[in-house]
């Protein structure tokens, strides 16, 4: 009993500590953003890793999406003969909910694993060790880069991805259900107001569904560090830290998904 006891002692400690280390590896990143000296250059390169090159996978993603949206709206809006709301619908769940989730979990599949990946490999290979021998921060050389990148791209992602999605679904309102596109964009302004605004001229949907990403992407970049930074075991220790980044990334942005929305819903006031 004792040994089991101690087992699951051990086992707290080392959850407690790779929590700790996983906050002090973010407090890190974000503080050397505005420390000299600033690697532009690798973060230009980072943006174009992360935002750039997930571009198809995330237009994929909100085409279909809004256009499956559309489709079973239509089937129940039939019921009572209202298939004009059809935009309403796409436009809410799209920018509120879909386009930020979905564009997030994108990310962390593609970029996440890359991230871990390739710190991982440098890790393994003994070239992080280098870099501290030479005096250069591993943080800020190979952290710093990456979590900035992702705090900017995943909002942009996210954009298009609604914007897609909202497209997506005019198009099966126009072909299928012979909605006007001019009607079908008219209620999807209609939404968007009707919601209200901050500060008099930011829709309260803008700002719920393009401060998710905000999240979403130092999440998915802070975590792919963390388990990238963390590998052990050689090359099986990268495949590892390449899986749980995933993992991790996804749990945790559908889970921090819900407290975001409690709370905006809360300070928005959401009639």
């Amino acid at each position: 009993m004792s040994e089991i006891l101690e087992g699951l002692n051990e086992t707290a400690k080392s959850k407690v500590s790779g929590l700790q280390e996983y906050f002090i590896l973010a407090g890190k990143s974000l503080r050397f953003v505005v420390a000299r000296p600033f690697y532009g250059q690798d973060v230009v390169q980072q943006m174009d890793e992360i935002g750039v090159k997930s571009l198809g996978i995330v237009l994929l993603t909100g085409l279909f999406t809004g256009m499956v949206l559309a489709l079973q709206s239509a089937v129940q809006l039939k019921t009572f003969g209202a298939t004009m709301y059809i935009g309403n619908l796409v436009s809410a769940s799209m920018i509120r909910e879909l386009g930020p989730v979905l564009a997030g979990l994108m990310v962390a599949g593609r970029v996440g694993s890359g991230i871990a990946a390739q710190l991982g490999s440098m890790r393994v290979t003994q070239q992080i060790d280098a870099l501290n021998t030479l005096g250069t921060d591993p943080i800020k050389k190979l952290v710093t880069p990456r979590v900035v990148a992702a705090l900017v791209m995943l909002p942009v992602l996210t954009i298009i991805n609604d914007f897609v999605g909202i497209i997506g679904g005019n198009l099966i309102a126009t072909l299928l259900e012979g909605l006007p596109s001019s009607q079908y964009w008219r209620t999807v302004w209609v939404q968007i107001s009707a919601d209200g605004f901050t500060m008099r001229y930011v829709p309260n949907d803008f700002v719920q569904g393009l401060s998710k990403p905000l999240v979403f992407g130092g999440l998915i970049s802070i975590t792919a560090c963390y388990f990238g930074l963390n590998t052990t075991g050689g090359t099986e220790g990268v495949g590892h830290s390449t899986t749980r980044t995933v993992v991790t990334s996804s749990i945790l942005i559908l889970v921090v998904d819900y407290f975001i929305t409690q709370i905006l819903l809360s300070v928005l006031n959401y009639g």
